[in-house]
């Protein structure tokens, strides 16, 4: 890492992309069941997510985008995230894997 040259160093962020998707809804939020939003860095947070959601979110970014493992034992390589309203939404949060 430490011989990266800058063109090198910039293709690396682009294999940083996060994407959330919506996976249960049980109370009010303006977003819907299987809405998806992708973060292209984990600093570019998606545009018309609500903030407190993306409050919540900024707590895992790096570890999606750096492949740190979850703890949801049946994938570790996403993280179920709540919303902060205690009857609100269930998000996953996982690293964009290149097809």
């Amino acid at each position: 890492m430490n011989n990266l040259s800058d063109e090198e160093y910039k293709n690396l962020w682009k294999e940083l992309k996060i994407e959330i998707k919506m996976i249960e809804k049980t109370g009010k939020c303006k977003h819907e069941m299987g809405e998806k939003y992708l973060y292209n860095s984990p600093y570019e947070k998606p545009q018309n997510v609500c903030n407190a959601l993306l409050h919540v979110l900024d707590l895992y970014t790096w570890r999606a985008a750096l492949d740190f493992p979850s703890w949801e034992s049946d994938d570790r390589k996403v993280y179920r995230i709540h919303c902060p309203s205690k009857k609100g939404t269930i998000w996953e949060m996982r690293k964009v894997e290149d097809s």
